[in-house]
């Protein structure tokens, strides 16, 4: 059996292919009740219209490609959300795709995505293999990064100044304290962000005289379980720390549970601080204190400039924005035990 076309589906309705065509491509110029017995017939018939030839004729495919680090965790779920909803209403879809935390398979997805001829494109950070930025640099495409925000970024982009984020962290438990401190953080060798924060909170701590010994410097992956099992190694030391600085929530969360399963009373004598403030993470017992990032904020207007740049046609018209942190103060930190 053949696949049905538009001049099946006009048979199908009682109407021309031309206004089959107007109701798909533009509904709002097409009668109320002219528009729902084609809708009906498409639906009957099971037609699908093919975007990708219609790409390769020079129209839109009305589609957004979007390359993110990680599906593993609820890191990105929010912004994507957030995103997903602003482009979808004006009947974009989001082609969704995750490169864990490897740049070589994040220029490998950004070029299928190209060859699918989307209208667009959205990465995650400012770090990118150097033959993204070469694919972005042939194509007509808008591009946009996200989640990170540098006045000197080769992308435009929308998000927060992470080194702001690990400051705030450091300097939330300096001011509660805190001397001795682990920091818990992934690789940063391609995490711009994870590096970001490290290099900030170090610098927070320096400038105070305090030195963060390298065996206070933990690395590991996005993941409660890892990251609870690490801390359950550095936290039985004898001299374990006052307070641990986590990369993000994700990793604070599994510190949590580590000082948990260890009997630790948190903030009492160990403090712990996320970044993000992700979904649970007030819900956590004690609720995590955390350097809130706006994921919504950072969805929505990334969507906006995106339809924007697809509507105009031009890369230049995406601007580019920085959006607040705001540090949210809950259970999980407390004055230094050596103050009390």
């Amino acid at each position: 059996m053949s696949k049905p076309d538009i001049v099946f589906v006009a048979k199908l309705a009682g109407v021309s292919p031309a206004t089959v065509s107007r109701v798909i491509n533009h509904p709002d110029q097409v009668r109320a009740g002219t528009r729902r017995k084609v809708e009906l017939a498409i639906e009957k018939s099971g037609y699908i219209r093919n975007r990708a030839a219609l790409a390769m004729h020079g129209k839109r495919s009305a589609t957004i490609g979007v390359v993110i680090p990680t599906l593993a965790n609820t890191i990105f779920a929010e912004v994507i959300q957030a995103f997903n909803e602003t482009v979808s209403a004006q009947g974009y879809t989001m082609l969704l795709a995750s490169h864990g935390y490897d740049l070589e398979v994040e220029f490998k997805l950004t070029r299928k995505l190209l060859e699918h001829r989307v209208d667009a494109l959205v990465l995650v950070g400012l770090d990118h293999h150097p033959g993204v930025f070469r694919l972005i640099g042939e194509q007509p495409v808008p591009c946009l990064a996200i989640w990170n925000h540098a006045a000197d970024a080769a992308l435009p982009c929308i998000g927060v100044d992470n080194r702001e984020a690990g400051r705030i962290a450091a300097e939330h438990l300096i001011a509660l304290g805190h001397q001795d401190v682990a920091l818990i953080f992934p690789e940063t060798t391609e995490n711009d962000r994870a590096r970001d924060r490290m290099m900030a909170a170090l610098d927070a701590f320096r400038a105070t005289g305090t030195e963060i010994r390298t065996d206070r410097q933990i690395r590991v992956p996005y993941s409660v379980a890892q990251a609870k099992s690490a801390c359950i190694t550095m936290l039985q030391r004898p001299d374990r720390p006052s307070a641990l600085l986590c990369c993000n929530d994700v990793i604070a969360q599994g510190a949590v549970y580590a000082a948990a399963r260890l009997g630790i009373p948190v903030p009492s004598e160990l403090s712990i601080i996320g970044i993000g403030d992700f979904a649970g993470s007030a819900q956590m017992e004690p609720a995590l204190t955390s350097v809130r990032i706006p994921a919504q904020s950072i969805g929505v207007s990334a969507g906006h400039e995106i339809l924007r740049a697809i509507e105009t046609g031009d890369q230049a018209a995406i601007r580019s924005s920085r959006i607040d942190l705001e540090l949210v103060m809950r259970g999980s930190t407390g004055i230094a035990p050596r103050l009390r």
